[in-house]
């Protein structure tokens, strides 16, 4: 838990493996995973007040995205508080479509209803309920969004350089969230002047949350390699 709260931008499972003198690869994943998972506090209060929501892509760089349709991208929903200039605290979520239900579904599960939702006017936000809807319609321009909805554009720009610097981009869709977990985590705890602090946060929550049996944590592609490896 010091390991992976002290280091600013996180550590690799393989830079785990190292610094911790682990004769497997196989614990060293199995580690900081299951410590994502504590990430999220239990029972955490939604974001108030105004909120910027978009969504962002990241993966397969090569692929161009046609649309808002995307088969080897990965989709991710961005929420990000409005604080003054600056950003409030935010939420991340890898989602498998761009459909309304999707949206609102996002929307209700990390905003309280009451608060100022503001968009780019893409249909899918249109209707929501128990919400003040604000859309800052972009126009052809794509590069305007950056603009109309700054503090999504500055968390999503951020992500986009962390996972490939701490991770080397070597990141499984089926883990995408626990890494957003992550990702959210640190953000929102940006400011505090205390490793310290967050370590006592994360084993505080670690000790809340269900437990995560390595089966649960794998995927069928991962389960044949990692029996031939040996825990020591």
């Amino acid at each position: 838990m010091w390991q992976v709260t002290s280091q600013k931008n996180g550590v690799s499972a393989l830079g785990l493996q190292r610094v911790l003198g682990l004769g497997s690869y196989k614990t060293a994943w199995a580690l900081p995973h299951k410590l994502r998972r504590a990430r999220v506090r239990p029972g955490r209060d939604r974001l108030n007040g105004v909120v910027e929501v978009d969504e962002t892509y990241w993966g397969a760089d090569d692929q161009p995205v046609t649309g808002r349709l995307t088969y080897d991208k990965a989709l991710i929903l961005v929420a990000a508080q409005v604080d003054g200039q600056g950003i409030g605290r935010i939420r991340l979520r890898h989602v498998q479509d761009l459909g309304r239900a999707t949206a609102h579904g996002f929307i209700a599960e990390v905003i309280e209803p009451g608060a100022t939702v503001r968009t780019d006017g893409l249909n899918v936000y249109e209707g929501l309920k128990d919400y003040v809807h604000d859309p800052h319609m972009r126009g052809p321009d794509p590069r305007r969004a950056s603009v109309l909805l700054p503090r999504v554009h500055r968390v999503a720009s951020l992500l986009k350089r962390w996972l490939p610097g701490t991770h080397q981009g070597a990141i499984a869709h089926e883990h995408r969230d626990d890494y957003l977990n992550e990702f959210t985590f640190r953000f929102n705890r940006r400011t505090s002047a205390s490793r310290g602090k967050l370590f006592y946060r994360l084993a505080q929550q670690a000790a809340q949350v269900e437990p995560v049996p390595f089966d649960l944590l794998v995927t069928p592609k991962h389960s044949g390699r990692w029996s031939q490896v040996n825990i020591p």
